[in-house]
């Protein structure tokens, strides 16, 4: 999905500058107010020296939904904390996918929950984040 196509102004605006992304091949797959979708294809250069996707290229690519969910709603907001659980390994040539979601929106804070899954639809990993939003 290109900027021009996300359907939400400020997801819109943050893909068009975010270098991270774009370098890791991170796919925007939907963004919805209060929800997104993103996918990464891990690559032979995202594995480390188990044969498995690095946890911390996992890690970002649960972080990029809740960033991308969090600032679906009209406000700019950045991570203030996360944590995630890895279930099981990824590897290489699979699509990950993860989906963020919230079970709490507030005015200055907001928590999320996001899977990220493989091919098949096992869960990869659980993430739990934490959003400020920021007035800058």
């Amino acid at each position: 999905m290109s900027g021009a196509e996300i359907d939400n102004p400020s997801a819109a605006a943050m893909y068009e500058t975010d270098a991270a992304i774009h370098h890791l091949g991170i796919e925007i797959v939907s963004v919805d107010e209060g929800s997104a979708t993103v996918a990464m294809t891990v690559t032979d250069t995202m594995v480390n020296g188990y044969a498995v996707c690095h946890g911390g290229l996992v890690f970002t690519l649960a972080d990029t939904a809740m960033a991308y969910a969090s600032n679906s709603l009209g406000s700019r907001a950045l991570a203030a904390s996360a944590s995630i659980e890895f279930l099981r390994p990824a590897y290489a040539d699979q699509r990950i996918i993860a989906t963020a979601t919230s079970p709490h929106v507030g005015q200055r804070t907001s928590y999320w929950d996001v899977a990220v899954t493989n091919p098949n639809g096992d869960t990869v990993a659980i993430f739990r984040g934490r959003t400020k939003v920021f007035d800058g």
